[in-house]
């Protein structure tokens, strides 16, 4: 299971139909409790199809094992994706000491055992893991080498040693223990492999182990989320579904933000520069209208000047 993207360098996954189908134009974004057992990107799929949306994708990928929060973004919104796929996230994982796999996970084969020592001190294995640390991706990953992902690699059976990077552990805590299984809080940045840590503290305490369940509980900025499950979805109309989507304005709610009058929200929507004296030497901003309505993603130098980095189509509020 991957506590991050598989990716380091993260790319949104679009799914889009025709203007021709039976697909409309949806904006927005949802927090969706993705179910065990189905990819990222079939729980897209099949969101999609319930929203008779033409365009959405999803902003950082949990495996088929894993639950939780998958925000899905849906028209407008996929253009904020990519500000979404970095952020900070939070997981509540379980791993059972004394095994480990092939996969550091459930799903694979154990490869060895164990005798788990007593007298344990759980939180000297957990400190080193915390912080910004060096963390060799598990061998089944979607991590590419030489254009071929590692998990292909070690189904035909190759000697796959995957590159140690940096990530960050922001917090990693044990909250529960029974016998030999572990309950932790973990939150970290993009690219954190919560299989990984699992491994790592099992080696640390000697015995080994591996995750056994993980559920992505947040994702910055949607600390307290409202979750819809699939089968909520199933059983909603149109118009409740509708009522789930939260503007795209949400997602982007830690940037700062410059009110623009009619005529700043035509020069922007043409490409053009503004001057104004309210916000200074901001590297991203969010240009609302008079309505609070996303305008554009703006720079903003050190005199003042407008730039836009990503304009956005006008649209009715998500929602309505």
């Amino acid at each position: 299971m991957n506590g991050e993207s598989f990716v380091r360098k993260e790319k949104l996954e679009l799914q889009y139909q025709p203007v021709s189908s039976r697909f409309r134009d949806v904006d927005g974004i949802l927090l969706f409790d993705k179910p065990k057992g189905l990819s990222s990107n079939q729980a897209l799929q099949r969101v999609r199809h319930l929203f008779g949306a033409r365009k959405a994708g999803h902003t950082g990928s949990l495996d088929p094992p894993a639950t939780g929060l998958l925000p899905i973004c849906f028209g407008e919104a996929t253009k904020i994706a990519g500000y979404l796929l970095g952020s900070r996230k939070a997981y509540v994982a379980e791993c059972v000491l004394g095994s480990t796999t092939n996969t550091d996970d459930a799903d694979g084969e154990v490869i060895t055992t164990r005798p788990v020592p007593e007298n344990l001190d759980i939180e000297s294995a957990l400190r080193p893991l915390r912080g910004r640390i060096v963390q060799t991706p598990p061998k089944y990953a979607a991590i590419k080498m030489d254009g071929v992902a590692l998990y292909k690699r070690a189904r035909r059976g190759e000697d796959v040693e995957p590159p140690p990077r940096d990530v960050d552990v922001h917090r990693l805590d044990l909250i529960g223990r029974d016998g030999n299984h572990l309950r932790l809080h973990v939150e970290c940045g993009s690219g954190t492999y919560v299989r990984s840590l699992a491994r790592d503290i099992g080696e640390t305490l000697g015995c080994g182990a591996h995750l056994t369940a993980l559920r992505r509980i947040w994702v910055d900025p949607f600390r307290e989320p409202s979750m819809v499950t699939l089968d909520e979805l199933s059983a909603m109309t149109a118009e409740e579904m509708q009522t789930r989507l939260l503007p795209l304005e949400q997602g982007l709610a830690a940037l700062p933000g410059l009110t623009v009058d009619d005529g700043e929200e035509l020069r922007l929507r043409q490409g053009k520069t503004l001057e104004q004296t309210i916000l200074k030497d901001v590297p991203l901003a969010r240009a609302m209208d008079s309505a609070g309505r996303l305008v554009a993603l703006v720079e903003i130098d050190d005199r003042g000047e407008v730039r836009v980095r990503r304009g956005f189509g006008q649209r009715a509020p998500a929602g309505v």
